[in-house]
C-alpha cells in the first residue's frame, strides 16, 4: 500500500491507503469484541471493567501526549462524568447482551447509537423527517423486528439478550452525547481515559452486586488482556488516526465490517447459524446505520 495522499476533495477529506487501512482494521479489532468476552470466564461485567482497567497506563500516556493546553473548567468534567456514567451501563447492558444471543445482533444492536441520535434528533427538533431520515428510520425498524422475531423462534433467553443489546444502544446514544462536546475541547485520548477513569469502578460494583466472577479463572488472561488490547488501543486508536480523513458515509460502510465478522465469528466458534431472514433484518439494520452516519458523523464502538 502507497502512503501517498490524495487530492483533498470540496469537503476537505484527505485520505492515503493507510488510513482507510486503519479504518479497516479498526472495525475488525473492534468486532473481536463480543468473541472475547464469550472466551472470558470472568462474568461479562467484568470483562468490561478490565477492558477500561488494563489500558490506562497507556491511555494516560497518549492523553498527556496529546494534552490540550489550559485547564479543564467544571463544565467539561460534567460533560465527562455523565459520558462515563452512560458509557459504564452500555458496556454492562452489552456484555450481558453478548452472552445471551448471537454475536451478529449483539454487535448490530451495540452500534445502533447513531439511528437512535438520528431518531432523537427529528423528535427534539418536532420535524418530519427527511427522506434520508425517514428510509432509515423505517429500514432500522423492520430489520430490528425481523432480528427479535427470529431471536424469539430460536429461545427467549436469545430474545432477552438482542434488549439488551438494544438497551446498550441505547446507552451509548446517551454516552455520545457528552462525551462528543468534551471531545472537540480535550481531544479523543483525553475523554477516554476519563471516562474510563469513571466508568471502570461503576462495572467494578454492578459486577460485584450482581456476584459474578471478577478474577479470570481456567481462561486465564488471554482473552481479557486481548480484549482490552483490541477494543481500547487498537481499535481506538486505529480510529483516532483515520476517522478524521473521512466522510460519514465512508466511514458507515466501514462500520459494517463488524457485523459480517462477528458473524463469522458467531459461526466458525459457537455454531451461530444465520437463515436468509436474519439476513435480510441485518441488511436493514446495516442500511440505517450507514443512512444514519451519513448525515451525522458518529463514533465506532
Amino acid at each position: 500500500m502507497g502512503s501517498a495522499t490524495a487530492t483533498p476533495d470540496k469537503n476537505g477529506f484527505q485520505a492515503s491507503a493507510w488510513h482507510f487501512a486503519a479504518l479497516v482494521a479498526g472495525n475488525i479489532a473492534l468486532a473481536l469484541g463480543p468473541w472475547l468476552v464469550r472466551l472470558s470466564d470472568t462474568g461479562p461485567v467484568s470483562a468490561g471493567f478490565w477492558r477500561l482497567l488494563l489500558p490506562l497506563p497507556v491511555l494516560a500516556l497518549l492523553a498527556w501526549r496529546g494534552r490540550s493546553p489550559g485547564p479543564i473548567d467544571g463544565r467539561l468534567v460534567l460533560l465527562c462524568l455523565l459520558a462515563g456514567a452512560f458509557f459504564a451501563v452500555d458496556l454492562a447492558s452489552w456484555h450481558v447482551g453478548i452472552e445471551r444471543t448471537r454475536l451478529a445482533n449483539a454487535t448490530l444492536f451495540g452500534n445502533s447509537g447513531s439511528v437512535i441520535l438520528m431518531a432523537w434528533g427529528i423528535i427534539a427538533a418536532r420535524r418530519a423527517p427527511s427522506g434520508q431520515e425517514g428510509v432509515g428510520v423505517l429500514a432500522a425498524l423492520v430489520g430490528a423486528g425481523i432480528l427479535l422475531g427470529r431471536s424469539l423462534e430460536i429461545s427467549a433467553t436469545t430474545f432477552v439478550g438482542d434488549l439488551f443489546c438494544l438497551a446498550a444502544g441505547i446507552f451509548y446514544a446517551f454516552y455520545l452525547l457528552p462525551a462528543q462536546r468534551a471531545r472537540a475541547a480535550l481531544g479523543p485520548w483525553a475523554v477516554l481515559l476519563l471516562v474510563s477513569l469513571i466508568a471502570a469502578p461503576l462495572l467494578l460494583a454492578i459486577a460485584l452486586a450482581a456476584g459474578e466472577p471478577v478474577w479470570p479463572g481456567e481462561a486465564g488472561w488471554t482473552p481479557v488482556l486481548v480484549l482490552a488490547l483490541s477494543s481500547q488501543l487498537v481499535g481506538q486508536g486505529l480510529l483516532v488516526f483515520s476517522l478524521r480523513h473521512f466522510p460519514p458515509l465512508i466511514i458507515g460502510m466501514a462500520l459494517l465490517t463488524q457485523p459480517a465478522i462477528a458473524a463469522t465469528v458467531g459461526w466458525l466458534a459457537f455454531g451461530e447459524l444465520l437463515a436468509p431472514l436474519d439476513v435480510v433484518g441485518m441488511v436493514l439494520v446495516g442500511t440505517a446505520l450507514v443512512l444514519a452516519r451519513a448525515g451525522r458523523p458518529g463514533r465506532v464502538r
